[in-house]
């Protein structure tokens, strides 16, 4: 079913407001997926942020013209999936993971921070940890040289403390 004007001027400006938004671009080939497993994607997409569409390739590269992910226009062909996010690493970790368990899913590339992507740049942008877990990990090494010092301070406290009643 092909769209009139206003439809595709529609999608354009629907994927021109997604890609102004995000951080991260993942296209992959959907060829052959079962609708249940592509359904099983989109909710995955859904609960991490990140917006999941299939697009016509030339509203696609429309829509990214004059964006950071205008340098993936030359990857755009085939039957693609356009996974958008805000969070740097949410698009290429859903459809990463995703790829792991359905060999129908196919990346292509991506962009990041308006760099092309390969298949192995957007895997190793999916194996970074989220925000949140950096987030702990610097709270973590924080804390940690702050428990140290308590625990010396405990441990001498109490050493302290028992060579006074061993005097008394």
């Amino acid at each position: 079913m092909s769209l009139n004007r206003s439809e595709k001027e529609a999608v354009i400006n629907e994927v021109t407001g997604l890609a102004a938004k995000a951080q991260t671009l993942v296209m992959a080939e959907y060829r052959g997926i079962t609708v249940a497993a592509m359904d099983q994607l989109r909710v995955s997409a859904r609960n991490n942020g990140v917006s999941l569409s299939v697009l016509k390739n030339t509203l696609a590269r429309r829509a990214v013209a004059g964006s950071s992910f205008e340098v993936a226009v030359d990857q755009m062909t085939g039957p693609l999936i356009y996974g958008f996010s805000e969070d740097a690493v949410a698009a290429a970790k859903v459809v990463a993971d995703f790829a792991k368990t359905n060999d129908k899913l196919v990346i292509r590339g991506g962009v990041y921070g308006g760099k092309s992507l390969d298949v192995d740049g957007v895997k190793q942008l999916a194996s970074i940890p989220s925000k949140e877990v950096l987030l702990a990990q610097l709270c973590g090494l924080l804390k940690s040289p702050i428990s140290r010092t308590a625990v010396v301070l405990g441990a001498l406290a109490a050493k302290k403390g028992e060579g006074e009643t061993a005097a008394a």
